[in-house]
């Protein structure tokens, strides 16, 4: 009995189907990717660097869609721009699901995202640009506002109207009567400035048919979570009685070095935090670093204690306080008269207790095992039969001239030879006459003769 031949193209083609069969079902099991990203404080820097590493990390793990759960009250324009800037040229969709409240900065950052979820009860709006004493900035930053919400807002086809009456109250609004537009989730609804209302994340996933989806939280690295510990105001205490103290130490003992090393390594992990969050600006930095050359000058170069190591010192004092603060180049506008006033407290404090730590251990460390190996503990008397190589007991009773300013400490001119000195009482211009009254191992003390 004869049978029909397959023919060869559809054993070509049954063939080829075993073949493809395995990317077939890879293909139906890969699910959808939901990357979620949590704002539940206010916008500041540091808000600002962590939805740039929430972003970048949703890219590279090849997310499809991006939700953002809000609760905020608000914060620095400049940081919200930012982010609404990164929302709105995000490839993939991005959502947002404010859960409590989305006042000023977060009505902005909100109106970015291609979808708008709310919870029951929550509130969107009161964008009105405020000065760091909490009232209503003038009237340029109010119409810069009003366009970036109105720009955003149509962006994503929402009212721009609507987004110019949450900065400043307008009479064609029948919603805000003669107030700064906010609105409630029925509200929102209601005019179509939100998409939808959810209890939860699971809820809105829900709503956009992704409750298959693989979610995926973000979290800091270790390194960012170490970044998050120093910028702790407790740590950052710490940091600043060690960088004072070390300065202290090192003036007091210069050459020993360890002091100061230690104040620059908790410089370094003092400002290495701030400037990654945004706050230090680079002008900032270099503000602490010309400080401490200007201190180290001042212990291994410049004789005495003058004008350059109170520079440094103040130097470094501004610097501290500049970068906990989040002004635009000396412009204080936007910053909480709170912030600034904290910064302060935090550097006073530091010196404060930098200096009962000071009180309380330095007799201690200089009888210590390791002052032991770096200070000189031995005393050769000259009635002993020591003497010093350059001693200058045959100077004391002579006269001679100022060489520099001596504010106390400078350089005299005696017998054409230049040597280190100290006025006793006062300053000494240059010029003037002086006369040699003491002297010291290191130094010469001299009083203005006439």
């Amino acid at each position: 009995m004869k049978t029909n031949p397959i023919p060869g193209y559809l054993r070509g083609l049954f063939l080829l189907s075993l073949l493809l069969l395995p990317f077939m079902a890879l293909s139906q099991d890969e699910k959808p990717k939901v990357f979620v990203m949590e704002v539940l404080s206010e916008i500041d820097p540091r808000t600002n660097r962590y939805t740039e590493l929430a972003l970048e990390e949703a890219t590279e793990v090849g997310a499809d869609h991006v939700l953002l759960v809000l609760n905020t009250f608000g914060g620095a324009l400049n940081d919200a721009d930012e982010i609404r800037k990164r929302i709105l040229e995000y490839p993939k969709p991005v959502y947002v699901f404010i859960n409590t409240n989305a006042a000023s900065a977060g009505a902005l950052i909100s109106l970015a995202c291609d979808s708008i979820y709310m919870a029951p009860g929550a509130t969107i709006g009161a964008a009105t640009v405020v000065d760091g004493q909490g009232q209503a900035a003038p009237g340029k930053y109010q119409s810069y506002m009003r366009s970036i919400m109105r720009s955003t807002a149509e962006a994503n086809n929402r009212n721009p109207r609507l987004a110019e009456a949450m900065v400043e109250a307008s009479v064609d609004s029948s919603l805000s009567a003669g107030q700064v537009l906010t609105l409630t989730t029925a509200e929102a609804l209601k005019y179509d400035f939100a998409d939808g209302v959810a209890t939860d994340v699971e809820g809105v996933l829900e709503d956009l048919d992704l409750l298959h989806a693989e979610v995926i939280t973000f979290q800091l690295s270790t390194t960012d979570q170490i970044i998050s510990f120093f910028l702790n105001p407790f740590i950052s205490g710490i940091l600043l009685l060690v960088i004072i103290g070390g300065l202290y130490f090192e003036l007091q003992s210069p050459g020993i070095g360890f002091p100061l090393l230690a104040a620059i390594v908790a410089g370094i992990l003092y400002l290495v935090p701030y400037y990654l969050n945004g706050l230090a600006e680079n002008w900032e930095v270099l503000l602490f670093i010309v400080g401490v050359i200007l201190i180290m000058l001042e212990v291994f170069v410049i004789p005495g204690f003058g004008i350059t190591g109170i520079g440094g010192i103040l130097l470094v004092a501004a610097s501290l306080v500049l970068v906990m603060v989040n002004n635009q180049s000396f412009d204080f506008t936007f910053v909480p008269s709170g912030n600034l006033t904290k910064s302060l407290l935090s550097v006073l404090l530091g010196m404060i207790g930098a200096g009962v730590l000071i009180a309380l251990t330095w007799k201690r460390l200089l009888a210590s095992q390791a002052m032991n190996h770096a200070v000189l503990r031995n005393t050769f008397h000259s009635n002993e039969g020591y003497r010093s190589s350059n001693t200058a007991v045959h100077l004391v009773g002579k006269t001679g001239v100022a060489h520099t300013r001596m504010a106390p400490s400078g350089r005299v001119m005696i017998d054409e030879t230049l040597y280190d000195a100290q006025a006793r009482d006062g300053f000494i211009e240059k010029g003037e006459a002086i006369q040699v009254v003491d002297q010291s191992t290191f130094s010469l003390r001299v009083k203005r003769v006439g």
